[in-house]
């Protein structure tokens, strides 16, 4: 096949992928009684100020939830990259009686589905008094529950040579220094790769959040654009869009800015 034909052929690929983000754009710049009604992208008449509206339609200004999440996937990042990243150093450098059988139930627990352990996850929360906190949401990433992320860590550090362990320990180095001074900075991508993957799932978290928060002021973006709708299914169609294309923005931003790493750490991840 040419290369030109494969060309076009991506692009229209892309633009139809990209459709749904422009319509989105193009509703939140119509007034509410005209979205269903004029489907073109181009607004026959411009609304603005939706996005004024939308901001302060709520119990509180709208930067208060993205604050709250902002919190949550800074801290989620950071507790991922923290206790995914040691878990895999263990898994994958250290030997240890009992490591392949860890790392098999390890994995096994891809298998299992969230909502299996979300009774006795609620449980186990209700009695720490964690209901309405963060706590939830935030303790689970440092106690490295994610064995997607510790699989995609392992599979990049097994890729190292081990050469560069046996130079540490001659220069004196224990496990944890040839951790976090030669191990580490080599996982760059495959850290950027866990960040922007812990970013984008947590960011538009929505069941977890909806169970464990209760007060308005602590809510995430996905509750608070819920609250656009009402108990009888109406809408504030033209303010939901505006602030559903401003909860993106950061999605978008930190994807960008850290696709060279993602692309980098996918394709490394799977050589040994």
């Amino acid at each position: 096949m040419p290369r030109f034909v494969r060309h076009i052929m991506l692009c229209l690929v892309g633009a139809v992928m990209l459709y749904p983000l422009a319509w989105l754009v193009s509703a939140s710049l119509k007034r509410s009684d005209t979205i269903f009604k004029d489907l073109s992208l181009w607004p026959s008449t411009w609304d603005l100020s939706n996005y004024p509206r939308g901001w302060t339609a709520l119990s509180q200004p709208f930067t208060v939830y993205l604050l709250n999440s902002l919190i949550i996937v800074t801290l989620a990042i950071v507790g991922n990259l923290f206790s995914c990243s040691l878990a895999a150093y263990g898994f994958a450098r250290l030997d240890f009686t009992g490591r392949k059988l860890f790392f098999a139930l390890m994995l096994g627990t891809m298998m299992l589905p969230g909502h299996v352990l979300l009774v006795p996850q609620y449980i186990m929360f209700a009695k720490l008094g964690w209901i309405n906190t963060y706590y939830p949401l935030l303790v689970p990433h440092f106690l490295a529950t994610n064995a997607f992320y510790i699989f995609l860590m392992v599979q990049f550090m097994r890729a190292l040579p081990r050469e560069l362990d046996d130079a540490a320990r001659i220069d004196g180095c224990g496990p944890f220094r040839t951790f976090w001074k030669v191990i580490m900075p080599l996982c760059r991508p495959a850290f950027a790769t866990t960040a922007i993957f812990t970013f984008i799932s947590v960011w538009n978290e929505f069941f977890a959040p909806l169970i464990y928060l209760t007060d308005d002021d602590l809510y995430t973006v996905p509750l608070a654009l819920r609250q656009f709708i009402d108990s009888e299914g109406q809408s504030h169609w033209g303010q939901m869009f505006a602030m559903s294309f401003v909860s993106l923005a950061p999605v978008i931003g930190f994807f960008i800015a850290g696709q060279k790493y993602l692309v980098r750490g996918i394709a490394t991840t799977g050589l040994k």
